[in-house]
């Protein structure tokens, strides 16, 4: 039986860490017939950071097309950020919907 050299080197080949970034969420608003456009861009803007000229663009799209993507956020803030939505459309007594979406 071969001896074991306490003072031998042992090489391990190191472990690379894989770091995964987290999933990914879109927090769209749904369009209805009877929330103000003005009220939209203002809910966009207060919410999202968003200027005039973007939030106008927005709600535009959200009228047209049925929805619009005001913002990409993990989830966490993405709920967050619903929640805020639907919230100040509640307090305002509108009925905007707000939704969030994982990307994929």
């Amino acid at each position: 039986m071969p001896k074991i050299n306490a003072t031998e080197d042992i090489k391990l080949s190191p472990k690379k860490a894989k770091t995964k970034l987290p999933s990914m969420y879109k927090v769209i608003i749904l369009n209805d017939d009877f929330t103000p456009m003005e009220f939209v861009v203002n809910t966009i803007q207060r919410f999202f950071n968003k200027s005039v000229d973007e939030a106008t663009r927005i709600m535009l799209k959200i009228h047209t097309e049925g929805l619009g993507v005001c913002g990409i956020f993990p989830v966490d803030i993405a709920e967050t950020k619903m929640n805020q939505v639907l919230n100040y459309a509640k307090e305002h007594q509108h009925p905007l919907q707000c939704i969030i979406e994982r990307i994929d």
